[in-house]
C-alpha cells in the first residue's frame, strides 16, 4: 500500500516536472524598499535625498513605486517633488540652471515630476534594465532662502521609494559559433545572454532559418535587441524581415554579460529560429606569463625609480624599432596593434584615488598603434570626480602643426581606432575625447560622479598625412585621479562629504552668492563691498552691549556685566568668522566660537530676568550657576534647538512672575509699585525683547540675514538697558555691601559686628530717580 502511494507520488512529481520544463525561461520576483526620508528644498546637493538600489543580472522588468506623504498641513502649499534616476552612479543634477566649471562634462539624467497632495504616488517601469546599482534622488523645488528655526512646526514631505524586479533564473547562454534553436511569441520573447571577454574588437549576432507555422515563406518578422537599457543609452535594435538578419557591434563592452532579446512582431504566431554569435579579437597584448616577480620589482622600485623612468620616457624616440626595443623591458609587451601599460591603483583617502603608470608618470605614444591604460572604478569611487589631465611633453622634439595626440576616455570598452574623423564612442556607451598638440599642450577633463565600471584611456598620435615626418613617437603625461569635489570647490565653496547609509559621496556647498557644481558661477555672487558691509554690520552691532555693560556696572551688577561682556566678545568674533565670503576673521575654532556665542546669548537673557526678580543674593547666584550649567548642557546637545532658547526664557519669566505676585499679594499692592517703572522701563524693554525674538524666529532669510540679525543684536542689548532694575540702596558704587568701606591706605577693612559683616537685608522697593 505504502509502495503504491510512493510510486503514485513520484509519478505525479515527474509529470509536473516534465510539463514545467518546457524550454522557456523561468522568472522570479524580488522586492526591496527604503525607509521614508524627509525631503528638503533644493539649495545644494546636500539637500537631495539619495537612495541606492541594486538590480540583479538578467532582470526583465524593474518597477519603482515612488510615494510622497505630507507630515501635516501646517503652512503647506502645492509643491512638486522632482525625482532623478541614473544607473551606475548618483545623478548629476542642475535644477537652478547654474554654470558648470570649465572642462566639466555631464549628461542629464532621467527626471520625473510628482505633484503632491496629501498622499501621492507614481510608478516608473523599465524593461531590460542594466544590471548593477541604480540611484534615485529626490528633492523639493528651489529653496526660497527663508531661515526656519528648528523646533517650529513646518510643512514636511516624506519620500519613500520601493523597487520590484522580475528576473530570469535560467537564461540560455549563447556560445561562440554554436547555433541555438529558440522560439519567440508576441507575449514571450526569447532571452539569451552572451559573455564578451576582454580585447574583443567586434561582435556579431545572427538570426537564421526563421519559420512559422501557417506563415508564408520569407515573412518572418523579428526584432533583435543587443544590450540593456540604462536610460542614457539603449540597446542596439535591428528589425528582421525574411528568414534572418544580423546585428554587429564594434568595440562591445569587455568582460561582461551581454543581453540578447528576440521578439516576434506577428500577432498570434510563434516563430522558430536559429541564433549564433561570433566575435573577433583584433588586438591583444602579449602574455606576461605567470611570474609576478617583475611586477613586484616594479612596485618596490616605483618610488625610487620614478625620476629616472620619467626622464627616460620624456625623451622622444624617432625610430619605432628603437622605441620597441628600449621600452619592451620597461612596460607591458607590445603587440602588433596595441600597447598596454599597467597602472598602479592607490587609495590616498576617502574619495581620493590616484592612478599612475607603473614605470613612471609619462607614457610613449606612437602613430602606428594605440596606447591603452586601464582604470577600474569601484562603487566606492563613484561619489567623487574623475579627473583627466593630459600634458604633451615636447622638450626634445616639437610636433608639427598637422600632428596631435588624440585621447579617448570610455567606460566598459576602449576605442581601438583613433583618428580625427572617428567619434569617441563604443558600441553601447559614449566616450569623452581630448587632444593635445603643439599649440595646446595641455587638456583637462572632469567627470563628476563617474559610472562604476572599468574606464579605458586610449592614446594615439594622429597626423593629417599618412606620414608624421620625423616625429613618430611622443611622450605624454596622463594624470588620472579621483577627487572628492571639482577643484576643491574653489575660493567660495566648501567640499563636504555626505553619506546615504553606507554609501559616501561629496558635493560643494557655496557661499557669498556663488553657485554651481564647483562654486564657479558668479551670476549672483556678492561683491567684496557687500561682504565687508555684512561683516561690519553683524560685528559692530554687538557694540550696543556696551551701554548695557556700563549700566550694569553703575548699578552694581558686576556678575551680570561680566556675562554681557562675554556675550559681546564671542558674538562679535563668531560673526566675524561666520561670514561666507573673504571678509573673514577667525581667532579660534569656528565651532568653539559658535558654542560660546549661543551660550552667552541665552545666559545673558537668563541672568537679566533673574536679576529683575530681586531675590536674595544667595538664591540669585545659585540660580545663575545652576542655569548656566543646564544651558551649557543643552547647548551641547542641540545648540540650534528652539527650546534651548525659549526654555530658559520661559523658566526665568515664570520664576520672576511668581516672585512678583508673591510680593504683590503680601503687600497688597502691584509690584513693582511705581507706574513710571512700568511705562518708561518695563514696557519698552519688553517690546524690544518681543520684537527681537519675532525677528529672530520669523523674519530672517538668507538675503536679509545681516540686516535682521544685526537688528536682533541691537534690540536684545537695548532691552537689557531698560529691564535691569535700579541699584539696591544698601549697595555701594562698586557693588560691595554697606558693611565694606573704602580705606585709601595700603589695605581696606570691612567693619564687622561680632563675627559677621554688617549688611542690611531689608527688601527695597523699585524707585525712580
Amino acid at each position: 500500500m505504502e509502495v503504491s502511494f510512493l510510486r503514485g507520488l513520484l509519478l505525479v512529481f515527474l509529470t509536473a516536472w516534465t510539463s514545467a520544463d518546457d524550454g522557456q525561461v523561468t522568472f522570479v520576483s524580488e522586492l526591496s524598499s527604503k525607509p521614508a526620508q524627509k525631503l528638503s528644498k533644493y539649495g545644494w546637493y546636500g539637500s537631495v535625498r539619495l537612495q541606492r538600489f541594486h538590480i540583479p543580472e538578467e532582470t526583465a522588468i524593474a518597477r519603482w513605486l515612488f510615494s510622497v506623504t505630507k507630515g501635516h498641513n501646517f503652512n503647506c502649499g502645492q509643491h512638486n517633488v522632482t525625482i532623478h534616476i541614473r544607473w551606475g552612479s548618483p545623478p548629476v543634477i542642475n535644477p537652478v540652471a547654474s554654470v558648470f566649471p570649465n572642462s566639466t562634462l555631464w549628461s542629464p539624467c532621467l527626471s520625473l515630476t510628482l505633484p503632491v497632495t496629501s498622499q501621492s504616488s507614481m510608478t516608473f517601469n523599465i524593461s531590460d534594465p542594466a544590471p548593477g546599482d541604480w540611484y534615485v534622488a529626490a528633492h523639493l523645488p528651489e529653496d526660497d532662502g527663508r531661515i526656519e528655526q528648528k523646533g517650529f512646526p513646518s510643512c514636511s514631505y516624506f519620500f519613500q521609494p520601493q523597487l520590484s524586479v522580475i528576473r530570469a533564473v535560467d537564461t540560455p547562454v549563447l556560445q561562440q559559433g554554436t547555433f541555438l534553436t529558440q522560439t519567440a511569441a508576441p507575449d514571450r520573447p526569447a532571452r539569451l545572454k552572451l559573455y564578451v571577454p576582454e580585447f574583443v574588437s567586434s561582435l556579431s549576432v545572427s538570426v537564421a532559418d526563421c519559420s512559422s507555422e501557417g506563415a508564408e515563406s520569407g515573412n518572418c518578422s523579428l526584432v533583435l535587441r543587443l544590450g540593456s537599457a540604462s536610460l542614457q543609452q539603449g540597446p542596439v535594435t535591428v528589425n528582421c524581415s525574411g528568414i534572418g538578419c544580423s546585428a554587429a557591434l564594434s568595440d562591445p563592452p569587455w568582460h561582461t554579460w551581454l543581453r540578447i532579446v528576440v521578439e516576434s512582431s506577428q500577432v498570434n504566431r510563434t516563430l522558430t529560429f536559429n541564433i549564433v554569435s561570433n566575435y573577433t579579437v583584433g588586438c591583444k597584448p602579449k602574455s606576461v606569463g605567470l611570474k609576478a616577480d617583475d611586477d613586484i620589482s616594479r612596485l618596490r622600485g616605483n618610488s625610487s625609480d620614478t625620476n629616472s623612468t620619467s626622464t627616460g620616457n620624456s625623451s622622444v624616440v624617432t625610430d619605432a624599432a628603437t622605441f620597441s626595443n628600449e621600452s619592451a623591458s620597461l612596460i607591458a609587451p607590445l603587440s602588433m596593434c596595441l600597447w598596454s601599460i599597467p597602472v598602479l591603483y592607490e587609495e590616498v583617502d576617502v574619495l581620493s584615488i590616484r592612478f599612475m603608470p607603473v614605470n613612471g608618470p609619462s607614457v610613449s605614444v606612437t602613430n602606428t598603434h594605440p596606447t591603452l591604460l586601464t582604470y577600474p572604478l569601484h562603487t566606492q569611487a563613484t561619489g567623487g570626480t574623475l579627473n583627466l589631465q593630459l600634458t604633451l611633453n615636447s622638450t626634445n622634439a616639437t610636433l608639427g602643426t598637422s600632428s596631435s595626440v588624440v585621447a579617448c576616455l570610455s567606460p566598459w570598452a576602449p576605442v581601438t581606432e583613433l583618428n580625427h574623423s572617428q567619434p569617441c564612442r563604443t558600441a553601447l556607451f559614449g566616450g569623452h575625447g581630448v587632444a593635445v598638440n603643439a599649440s595646446v599642450n595641455k587638456s583637462v577633463l572632469r567627470l563628476p560622479f563617474p559610472q562604476s565600471a572599468t574606464w579605458y584611456l586610449t592614446l594615439q598620435l594622429v597626423c593629417n598625412s599618412s606620414n608624421c615626418g620625423n616625429t613618430s613617437v611622443v611622450s605624454v603625461l596622463p594624470e588620472v585621479f579621483i577627487s572628492a569635489c571639482v577643484e576643491d570647490c574653489g575660493t567660495y565653496g566648501e567640499c563636504r562629504l555626505l553619506r546615504s547609509y553606507s554609501y559616501l559621496y561629496a558635493a560643494c556647498v557655496c557661499k557669498a552668492g556663488w553657485s554651481g557644481w564647483g562654486c564657479t558661477d558668479d551670476s549672483t555672487a556678492q561683491s567684496y563691498s557687500h561682504q565687508l558691509t555684512s561683516t561690519l554690520l553683524l560685528t559692530l552691532s554687538n557694540l550696543f552691549f556696551l551701554p548695557a555693560i556700563v549700566v550694569a556696572v553703575k548699578r552694581c551688577y558686576i556678575t551680570e556685566a561680566s556675562v554681557y561682556l562675554f556675550t559681546m566678545f564671542f558674538s562679535t568674533f563668531y560673526h566675524a568668522c561666520d561670514q561666507p565670503g573673504v571678509a573673514v576673521l577667525c581667532i579660534m575654532d569656528y565651532d568653539t566660537l559658535q558654542y560660546c556665542d549661543f551660550l552667552g546669548s541665552i545666559c545673558a537673557i537668563w541672568v537679566t530676568i533673574l536679576c529683575m526678580a530681586r531675590i536674595k543674593d544667595t538664591f540669585k547666584y545659585t540660580l545663575f550657576m545652576l542655569g548656566a550649567l543646564l544651558i551649557a548642557m543643552s547647548m551641547q546637545l542641540d545648540r540650534k534647538g528652539l527650546w534651548n532658547l525659549l526654555g530658559p526664557i520661559l523658566c526665568a519669566i515664570l520664576f520672576m512672575v511668581i516672585v512678583w505676585v508673591y510680593r504683590g499679594v503680601r503687600r497688597r499692592h502691584c509690584y513693582p509699585p511705581s507706574w513710571q517703572r512700568w511705562v518708561f522701563y518695563l514696557i519698552p524693554g519688553g517690546l524690544c525683547a518681543l520684537i527681537g525674538v519675532c525677528l529672530y524666529i520669523f523674519a530672517e532669510t538668507e538675503d536679509n540675514y545681516y540686516y535682521t540679525h544685526s537688528l536682533w543684536h541691537i534690540l536684545v542689548a537695548s532691552c537689557v538697558v531698560f529691564l535691569l532694575p535700579p541699584k539696591e540702596k544698601h549697595k555701594e558704587s562698586l557693588g560691595w555691601s554697606r558693611g565694606w568701606s573704602w580705606n585709601w591706605s595700603w589695605s581696606w577693612r570691612p567693619r564687622v559686628c561680632g563675627y559677621t559683616l554688617c549688611q542690611s537685608d531689608k527688601d527695597e522697593l523699585y524707585t525712580v530717580t
